[in-house]
């Protein structure tokens, strides 16, 4: 007599209703288990989808920030409309006046064409971009020359 794999002559009528829930149960478990792989499969590859999409995303504004750098680069209040209108930058002064501090891939003698117009949004972009500065602390000839290449802008000697 095998005691794992009893013969169902061996086993009594309650015990072959018991044997036969079980194997009732253990059907319904590892279909809910399949269930479960696929639903997990479902969801991966939603993930890879999603993170495709995103990083087309990325590339896709990236691709927008050089050209809008370039832009900028060749003729400043383009540029500038053109980050607003690709809303890679807002048209709130601060934040113009943010983006042109950081300059990051901006030729600084095209900020200072930008920051030198007399429109009176570019002065008060002017007027927040000097605020961007901390001169605390320092003595006039450090204040002057704080950020290096300050005389590229066109604002000195």
């Amino acid at each position: 007599m095998d005691l794992c794999h009893p013969e169902p002559a061996e086993l009594s009528s309650g015990e072959t209703e018991e044997l036969q829930r079980i194997k009732w149960h253990r059907k319904q478990l590892l279909e809910d288990i399949q269930k479960l792989k696929d639903e997990i499969a479902d969801v991966f590859a939603q993930i890879d989808c999603f993170e495709s999409a995103e990083e087309s995303r990325m590339a896709q504004k990236e691709k927008e920030l050089c050209t809008g750098r370039k832009k900028f680069n060749m003729d400043p209040a383009k540029g500038i409309q053109y980050f607003i209108e690709h809303k890679l930058l807002t048209p709130d002064i601060q934040d113009i006046a943010r983006f042109l501090y950081k300059g990051e891939g901006l030729n600084k003698t095209a900020i200072g064409t930008y920051l030198g117009e007399r429109d009176p949004i570019n002065l008060q972009v002017l007027q927040a971009f000097v605020d961007c500065h901390e001169f605390a602390n320092l003595n006039l000839v450090q204040a002057l020359r704080f950020r290096e290449g300050a005389s590229d802008l066109g604002f000195g000697g």
